[in-house]
């Protein structure tokens, strides 16, 4: 039977992953067979307590009618770096799919069951199309364009499901790397071209477009990416993003 293992690497982020369990929860096709593995990374805000309280009271809210005994809901501490705690959770993780997700990102509902849907077509990888929680003109775009199965349209941000074969096969996510983490194993995956974007959408926070300014954050975005085409080591990326974002 295939399960779906959602890993959400998680640094202070009190504001959004309690509100993301419940909704995982209420919103998945099949909540009884869902394991949710939230990975923190050293939250000194409520994080943590907000996932202990919220596992142990999802019964009480739940709408849907779910065996408190067949929840899944576990919380790891890891090292910082979200390549290092996606890792770890999937080292953990008892799904054949692992289903890793950002913490201010809400995927379609029965996400678990389009992504098994895809499984069980052959296909090995991919996400969800995207659409930001904005009404820029540009953000409005670049969603839009997400629905597109184009290499520079990608980003960990839509979500990323795998089967765990092809994970392992991979060797998981490269840990040199402190930003750009999704976008190595998306590159892994194009080589091999297994990955498929579903045509339903996830919607993701616009919190640093926001924090930065839409064209100063797509300037250094860009930025990145054409660095990293053009040979750019991992260190060489972190520098420059702490430079100008950090």
């Amino acid at each position: 039977m295939n399960r779906v293992s959602v890993i959400i690497p998680t640094l202070n982020e009190a504001q959004t992953i309690g509100d993301l369990i419940r909704y995982l929860v209420n919103n998945s096709a099949l909540p009884e067979q869902l394991e949710i593995i939230v990975v923190d990374g050293g939250s000194t805000d409520n994080t943590i307590p907000i996932v202990n309280n919220v596992s142990s009271s999802i019964v009480e809210w739940s709408p849907k009618t779910i065996n408190c005994a067949e929840l899944n809901i576990t919380l790891l501490h890891s090292e910082k770096g979200r390549a290092k705690q996606m890792n770890l959770g999937a080292k953990n993780a008892s799904g054949n799919i692992l289903y890793f997700l950002h913490a201010d990102s809400f995927p379609p509902q029965n996400f678990d069951g389009f992504i098994i849907n895809e499984i069980e077509s052959g296909n090995q990888a991919g996400c969800f199309r995207m659409q930001f929680d904005s009404n820029h003109w540009w953000l409005r775009l670049a969603s839009w364009l997400t629905q597109f199965s184009w290499r520079a349209c990608r980003g960990g941000d839509q979500s990323q499901f795998i089967l765990r074969k092809l994970f392992d096969d991979i060797g998981g996510f490269d840990e040199r790397y402190i930003i750009y983490e999704d976008n190595i194993l998306i590159n892994e995956l194009f080589k091999r071209k297994q990955f498929v974007v579903i045509n339903k959408k996830i919607q993701t926070s616009s919190r640093l477009y926001k924090k930065h300014g839409v064209w100063k954050l797509q300037y250094h975005f860009w930025t990145i990416y054409v660095k990293k085409w053009f040979g750019a080591s991992a260190d060489d990326l972190f520098t420059y993003y702490k430079k100008h974002l950090g």
